[in-house]
């Protein structure tokens, strides 16, 4: 397959993102791999190039509180703090999640959301008008990349679209993830 590559977020990539096509792109953690996160079919895309277990769900970056409480009706008080206070990304799991396509969703309904500082993930999300799937960019069970060199070709080969914004640039790590339930208790996934 050939990609397209972008050097900025623009109007076609945002229609390619529309029309179900996939992304490689840098964000506040590490490398990501994503679509649209309400398009079951660009999911479904994701699951088979990193060829991930279906019943295995995703994280989704979302660019505000606002758009949160849109695809989240209900969740504890707590979360709105741990957002305004995170130094670190942080990933929160929520439970009855609506509107996202089946395939970013664990079997329960809920779903891991983080809204990120990253200018580039915010741009992408608020010309798109949606969340977007936010997975490492590798195959299942490999180690997350740190760099855009890191990325197994067929990683880059299996994608429609990269963003190489930031190509260069040596990424952190992947976010921690805690579920709060609706009574306010605190599961911490992953530190």
């Amino acid at each position: 397959m050939m990609n397209k590559e972008f050097f900025e977020v623009n109007k076609e990539l945002i229609e390619a993102l529309q029309s179900g096509e996939t992304i490689l792109y840098p964000t506040d953690t590490i490398w990501g791999l994503g679509c649209d996160a309400t398009n079951e079919e660009a999911c479904q895309k994701v699951l088979e190039i990193k060829n991930r277990p279906i019943k295995k769900s995703f994280i989704v970056l979302m660019d505000s509180i606002q758009m949160l409480e849109k695809y989240v009706p209900e969740f504890h008080a707590i979360c709105y703090d741990l957002i305004d206070l995170s130094t670190a990304p942080l990933t929160i799991i929520y439970p009855n999640a609506k509107y996202l396509a089946p395939a970013v969703m664990a079997n329960d309904g809920s779903v891991g959301i983080r809204i990120p500082k990253d200018k580039t993930c915010l741009e992408l999300i608020r010309k798109l008008k949606k969340p977007i799937v936010s997975t490492s960019a590798n195959f299942s069970g490999e180690k997350s990349p740190k760099n855009y060199s890191d990325i197994n070709i067929k990683i880059k080969k299996s994608v429609e679209n990269i963003l190489i914004q930031r190509k260069d640039e040596q990424m952190s790590q992947p976010s921690q993830i805690i579920k709060i339930g609706l009574d306010g208790s605190v599961q911490v996934l992953r530190k």
